[in-house]
């Protein structure tokens, strides 16, 4: 099978400034901020086996391009948290989304945007155009780190499309605001701490 023409539709961006949280000023402010790519999805409605390349013709370009927005929003502020997500419009599978999500040619430029070196934590799903999606962001370099466990939620009003793939990865200056949960590693046992 020979290797699709990638196809961006719409790339687009999506940024908070936290100033406030709970009648409390927030200092510095938090800022969140998103990079999303609308592209086509080949795989829409049919089945194939291998997926190697659809991955071959948007897991690169796709994480160069959305770690290059990420770096321009943060404009030289540090990532203290990041994640990434992704929705297949309802003629493809989640495993499409996941094909390029979970593959080191999308993930690693995405932790060089971000000075990262954790996991990058992930929700996907299918949904109908202007759906909105959970990024999920967790710590830059430890994904126990619970202050940072946090999403940022985003949607693009004519996206994704039944043959298009929504594909979106944020990152934020800091953990949520007023974070006061004792730290992971010190609590051990029951599941009032998971």
């Amino acid at each position: 099978m020979t290797t699709p023409v990638p196809q961006i539709r719409k790339l687009t961006t999506a940024t908070e400034e936290i100033r406030f949280e709970a009648g409390r000023a927030v200092t510095p402010p938090l800022r969140v901020v998103a990079a999303i790519a609308v592209v086509a999805n080949p795989y829409a409605g049919v089945y194939v086996e291998r997926l190697e390349p659809l991955i071959d013709a948007y897991c690169a370009l796709l994480g160069e391009q959305l770690g290059g927005r990420l770096r321009e929003l943060l404009a030289g502020d540090p990532a203290e948290a990041f994640g990434k997500a992704g929705i297949a419009g309802l003629d493809g599978e989640v495993e499409h989304v996941s094909a390029i999500l979970h593959n080191l040619t999308f993930g690693n430029p995405i932790r060089a945007a971000a000075g990262a070196t954790s996991l990058l934590p992930s929700t996907e799903k299918r949904a109908a155009a202007g759906a909105t999606v959970d990024i999920p962001l967790k710590h830059v370099h430890d994904h126990t780190v619970r202050s940072h466990h946090s999403t940022f939620e985003v949607r693009v009003g004519d996206a994704p499309r039944a043959d298009e793939l929504l594909i979106a990865v944020a990152a934020a200056t800091g953990g949520r605001p007023h974070a006061r949960l004792a730290a992971f590693a010190a609590e051990v046992g029951g599941p009032e701490h998971a």
